[in-house]
């Protein structure tokens, strides 16, 4: 790409962009769609800048790649829901044991950083580390909240803290996730 090339879209750019996207978005009915195409035409002459310094109207261009952009985007959109539609939604197993839904009411009733941790580490089956870096918080904590939200669980569930062991909790029992 030479200078003048890059000068002229950035020219072109800071000239019509805003220009562009109002009229994408009378056309589309959505800003961030019409931000959308409006980018993807600039990248498009960017991608061919020789072609684009030899136009006669560059806006004009722009407008109609960005519409077939937003065209197309539209069109994909529409036939993804059809085939959504036709073999409908993914079929959710729900474990309705009553032991399965005591636990996941009382899940419900914790502080959100207990519930959040416990949930990651044995539902999830996430290492303690990975559950720190997930919520943003030290190892420390995850494990002083998996901690209280076992002793919550516990006297949630009407048991003594001892009497639930650690795979109680678990997504899958039986199995070592420690």
């Amino acid at each position: 790409m030479t200078v003048p090339e890059d000068g002229l879209v950035e020219e072109i750019y800071a000239g019509s962009f805003r220009r562009l996207v109002v009229q994408l978005y009378a056309v589309t009915g959505d800003l961030h769609e019409a931000q959308e195409a409006v980018q993807e035409a600039f990248t498009r002459a960017l991608a061919t800048p020789r072609r684009f310094a030899g136009l006669e109207n560059p806006e004009s261009w722009l407008r109609r790649v960005a519409v077939n952009v937003a065209r197309s985007r539209h069109r994909r959109r529409r036939v993804l829901a059809g085939l959504l539609h036709r073999i409908g939604p993914p079929p959710v197993v729900a474990d309705t044991a009553p032991e399965h839904l005591a636990l996941m009411s009382a899940l419900r009733t914790l502080p959100t950083g207990q519930r959040q941790a416990l949930a990651l580490h044995y539902l999830v089956d996430l290492p303690v580390g990975e559950v720190a870096r997930t919520l943003g918080v030290s190892v420390g904590t995850v494990k002083s909240r998996l901690n209280r939200g076992r002793t919550a669980l516990a006297a949630l569930l009407g048991d003594p803290p001892s009497a639930i062991p650690v795979t109680a909790v678990r997504a899958y029992p039986g199995r070592d996730n420690a």
